[in-house]
């Protein structure tokens, strides 16, 4: 075969691949979808003395991005779009290339229902947006797809946690999982962690990633110091992110609070692969646990239930 048509036969296997695009609906759709109609949801927005117009240009940018997006999918040849709400049920191919079209959440939310698939965050309005998980224009996306099937483009990896029921249910995370009561009651259950066991009551377990390690984790860690420093004159430092790709993550408890029968002792530490966290729920109905943020995707965790929290064996691998 001579390098023309070797050429020709690498493009047509390249464009063979599907490429799934991720979308989200934008702040005028979620009002909308609540009131209506356009002029109920202005109407509600002006009422509370907000920026109407700012909703407007927002979805006129999402809108605007997609349009090029999807132009540059259809000249690249198979491609399916889905909401990002029905990721849950969204069956990938191994082979398929995701687009996620921001924020940054979009991304985070995504990679998490793959399994090693190459994912590419495109941000929609990089002057709203800064993107931390969103590196691509919807102008650079068409070199960018060519370049992915082609494995001329560099992957990086992001490690994710994983919580594994005792009735079989998973849930990853590729920033954070939190475990805990649905609204403001306690959470009661037994937290186990290299060998030591304890009953305790908080509002609360968050357990971070090197990627969620500049979020959530940080804002808990950064407020324990704080306190600790007003109240003892203890001067900690500062937190340091862990990388993406770290192999462990980390659990911070949220408030303990320390009784005759519960204790605060075991409230912070390092997960691994060979040291996973182990919870026992005694919430009798309010038990949950929920990742990234997105507390209408969670897993009931209610008395009885035990669930071991690690490192995910699937990485995440996204485009850079």
């Amino acid at each position: 075969m001579n390098t023309a048509r070797q050429a020709d036969a690498a493009r047509s296997a390249s464009g063979d691949r599907r490429v799934v695009l991720v979308t989200r609906r934008t702040r005028l759709d979620e009002l909308v979808a609540r009131h209506n109609t356009v002029g109920q949801a202005k109407f509600y927005v002006e009422t509370l003395g907000a920026d109407f117009g700012d909703y407007l240009r927002e979805s006129e940018a999402y809108a605007a991005a997609l349009r090029q997006t999807t132009a540059t999918l259809q000249e690249w040849g198979r491609w399916q779009s889905i909401d990002r709400t029905l990721l849950a049920n969204f069956v990938f191919a191994p082979d398929d290339i995701v687009v996620a079209l921001g924020q940054d959440g979009v991304v985070a939310n995504t990679m998490k229902y793959l399994d090693g698939q190459p994912l590419v965050g495109v941000n929609p309005e990089a002057s709203r947006w800064d993107g931390v998980l969103l590196p691509f224009r919807p102008q650079d996306l068409k070199a960018v797809i060519a370049d992915v099937a082609a494995g001329r483009r560099p992957l990086r990896s992001v490690t994710m946690a994983e919580a594994r029921m005792s009735d079989g249910q998973v849930l990853r995370a590729v920033n954070d999982l939190f475990i805990g009561p649905r609204g403001h009651t306690s959470a009661l259950y037994d937290l186990t962690h290299e060998g030591h066991t304890e009953f305790q009551s908080s509002s609360g377990l968050i357990v971070s990633t090197g990627l969620g390690s500049t979020a959530w984790m940080k804002s808990i860690v950064t407020g324990s110091m704080a306190i600790a420093h007003s109240v003892a004159g203890t001067t900690l430092g500062t937190w340091q992110a862990l990388p993406w790709d770290t192999p462990e993550l980390v659990f911070a408890v949220r408030e303990p609070f320390p009784t005759r029968t519960s204790s605060a002792t075991l409230v912070y530490g390092t997960v691994a692969a060979r040291h996973p966290l182990v919870v026992r729920s005694r919430m009798p109905e309010s038990g949950v646990i929920f990742s990234d943020g997105m507390e209408a995707d969670f897993l009931r965790f209610t008395a009885g239930l035990e669930a071991t929290i690690a490192p995910a064996a699937s990485t995440g691998r996204l485009v850079s």
